[in-house]
């Protein structure tokens, strides 16, 4: 089975690649979108014009594609995206949808307009157990956005641990939030993953945005 993954260089569909190459699905290369507008509803903002440094130490050759970021149009520009994924010769898309109905019911449309098949691997899985899992198994990431009321602030930045994890599930439960972030509580970035040939360094600037809206700009990355 020859793929392509959407790829965020978050950490959902930096562990959807993973999935896809351990079931032993040929990787023909990487989609980033890249929203005009911070609000997309389907797409990650922060930080994403740095997945080239990603794929490099991956290996995997990388493709980005802007979009407007509307709730509409930007369907139409990731209808675009997967078109040029089938004409590359793939069977299928990967992504990391996690648990939001809207982005996976429009990927899954998306590809079946274009014949091709939908892989969600991380679909429904317990998020608090995933958040762990990530962890346990080498995926290390920083918090680049944060905006829900009781998330641990001072985490933004930061290579997230097993106990800083632990303490992210005890205040989601507190609060409310989703633990995993799948509702834009906050966005990641990986810095390392068993995929990874290369640690990448981040270098950045934390600004806050309101009461409780903080990034993480990365400046530089090594």
């Amino acid at each position: 089975m020859k793929v392509c993954v959407l790829f965020s260089g978050g950490k959902d569909s930096t562990f959807a690649l993973h999935w896809a190459v351990f079931k032993g699905f040929e990787i023909l290369c990487l989609l980033t979108l890249i929203p005009k507008r911070e609000d997309s509803w389907m797409f990650q903002h922060p930080n994403v014009e740095y997945t080239t440094y990603q794929a490099n130490v991956m290996g995997y050759n990388l493709f980005k594609f802007n979009t407007s970021g509307e709730k509409d149009t930007e369907l139409e520009d990731l209808y675009i995206a997967l078109d040029f994924a089938k004409k590359l010769g793939a069977d299928g898309i990967v992504s990391g949808a996690l648990l939001s109905d809207y982005q996976r019911l429009n990927i899954s449309l998306m590809c079946e307009r274009l014949g091709l098949k939908s892989f969600t691997p991380l679909w429904r899985k317990n998020q608090e157990k995933y958040l762990l899992e990530l962890i346990e198994d080498g995926f290390e990431f920083i918090i680049t956005s944060i905006s829900a009321y009781g998330f641990p602030y001072e985490l933004i930045g930061k290579v997230i641990s097993k106990e800083d994890a632990k303490r992210i599930i005890s205040q989601a439960r507190k609060f409310g939030f989703n633990p995993a972030f799948e509702g834009g509580e906050a966005e990641t970035f990986v810095v390392n993953a068993p995929l990874f040939k290369r640690k990448l360094k981040v270098h950045g600037e934390v600004k806050r945005i309101g009461e409780e809206n903080w990034k993480y700009i990365i400046t530089h990355i090594h």
